[in-house]
């Protein structure tokens, strides 16, 4: 097979033929080979509701469906506002109403405006998935690989968060018990004629 440089489906990895060249756009990295996730999160909790990997090198907009018709299977509730990126525009979900693409300034109410704000809290979480849920290295052979590595990494992720959570109640549990405990020995000696 004869490669050339504006040659279409090269094949970038011997081992591993599925993977593609996606342009990033950035300075430090203007390109990547892998495969393409697409990552849906809640807007304020941060829990990952579905998480695809994509097959080829789609545009960024045209897995929006099938990413929010995963959300809707895991959820059992369809999103009433979803927030993207620039990369979106041209997306193909049906109701582009509820679709809101970040520095969009048309169609805007204030309590829209402070959320498509929070998507950026979006990106640190993908770099989370890509450093710690080790999303940016795939040893998982195939395209299959890929798809349950993706859903692997959404729900350490969410583990990690459920453990978060759970370590601040139980640090607030305990704080609440010993101020109890220590008001109640302090209340004790002052009416504890013995003890006076």
């Amino acid at each position: 097979m004869v490669q050339e440089r504006t040659s279409k489906n090269k094949l970038y990895s011997l081992h591993a033929p599925e993977v593609v060249c996606i342009a990033k756009g950035k300075a430090h990295r203007p390109y990547e080979v892998g495969a393409k996730v697409a990552v849906a999160v809640t807007n304020r909790e941060g829990f990952v509701l579905a998480s695809t990997a994509l097959e080829g090198n789609p545009y960024d907009g045209h897995p929006l469906n099938a990413t929010v018709d995963q959300v809707m299977a895991m959820s059992g509730v369809e999103p009433a506002r979803i927030d993207v990126d620039q990369g979106y525009r041209g997306h193909d979900y049906a109701k582009k109403e509820r679709v809101f693409i970040a520095r969009q300034r048309r169609g805007l109410t204030p309590t829209i405006k402070p959320e498509l704000r929070r998507r950026s809290a979006i990106e640190p979480m993908i770099g989370h998935m890509k450093a710690d849920g080790r999303l940016g290295r795939n040893h998982l052979l195939g395209a299959a690989g890929d798809a349950m590595n993706a859903l692997l990494v959404a729900a350490g992720h969410n583990l990690r968060l459920i453990l978060n959570w759970l370590r601040l109640c139980v640090a607030w549990i305990i704080a609440a018990l010993m101020s109890s405990s220590a008001q109640s020995d302090t209340s004790h000696d002052l009416w504890n004629p013995i003890a006076a």
